[in-house]
């Protein structure tokens, strides 16, 4: 699991290691570099999904290492879903990711699904909208459950 603390509180995200190992294994190594910390959500459509993980906070950066697609069956884009960003390429997947605020089966297939948030899925409906958005809200920080004392 991991911890992503937003200017309203706490969201609670379950990874998928199971369906996406290399997508969680890559996460979870920059979450430990404390990359995502600070990050803005760069690109959020009401009604569709919040992307964030590029620190330039322009959607065109990364960290430069891309990941091969892990496109499951068995998972599809709901209400909490998060999917890896990525370019038409569908083995260019980085660091950038996004929460969808509704279903969204026309992903279902085309992009790697590597966890959902479990709980706080109210503090992102509030995160502020727009491409990108005129006062952007960021990730406070993201940390991998297990390495937080007194997590769950």
């Amino acid at each position: 699991m991991l911890y992503l603390e937003l200017k309203n509180g706490r969201v609670i995200i379950e990874m998928y290691e199971g369906a996406a190992p290399k997508h969680v294994a890559r996460i979870k190594e920059l979450v430990r570099q404390k990359y995502y910390d600070g990050v803005i959500f760069h690109r959020v459509i009401p009604g569709f999904m919040a992307q964030t993980g590029d620190p330039t906070g322009t959607g065109r950066g990364g960290s430069g290492q891309k990941l091969p697609a892990e496109f499951s069956k068995e998972l599809g884009f709901d209400r909490g879903t998060i999917g890896m960003a990525r370019t038409a390429d569908p083995n260019s997947g980085d660091s950038q990711w996004f929460i969808c605020f509704a279903p969204a089966p026309h992903l279902n297939g085309q992009y790697t699904i590597w966890g959902k948030i479990i709980e706080g899925m109210e503090h992102v409906d509030q995160i502020a909208t727009g491409e990108p958005p005129a006062s952007p809200d960021k990730i406070i920080s993201l940390r991998v459950a297990a390495d937080v004392e007194g997590s769950k």
